[in-house]
């Protein structure tokens, strides 16, 4: 089993698209994926849930699938969508100065890959 921390910087929904498919794959094909929402993506986290979004249901099936590791706790406050991802019961990652930290998932022994 491969593991894989997709950190989320774009806040493109064509290119979340990708990331929550690519996270969907790899957990079909056994393998261990995270999905960290940092910088601009966190603009996303209140639209994803409006069902007539065309990422809903993708997102809906990441969370269940626990895929969403978590969000940015700085930038999701910074951009205006803190209490967004505490109504959703997103973790919020802070341990490097109020942002996730991409050295902690790498010495866990995760591929990093960045969108």
């Amino acid at each position: 089993m491969k593991k894989f921390a997709l950190f989320v910087f774009n806040g493109d929904p064509i290119c979340f698209i990708h990331v929550l498919l690519n996270a969907l794959d790899m957990k079909v094909k056994g393998h261990d994926a995270k999905i960290i929402l940092e910088g601009a993506s966190v603009k996303l986290i209140p639209e994803l849930v409006k069902p007539e979004n065309p990422l809903s249901g993708l997102w809906k099936k990441s969370l269940a699938a626990g895929l969403v590791e978590g969000v940015c706790k700085a930038c999701s406050g910074k951009l205006g969508t803190l209490e967004a991802a505490k109504e959703q019961g997103l973790r919020l990652l802070d341990d490097m100065s109020g942002h996730p930290s991409v050295a902690a998932y790498s010495d866990q022994g995760y591929e990093i890959i960045t969108f």
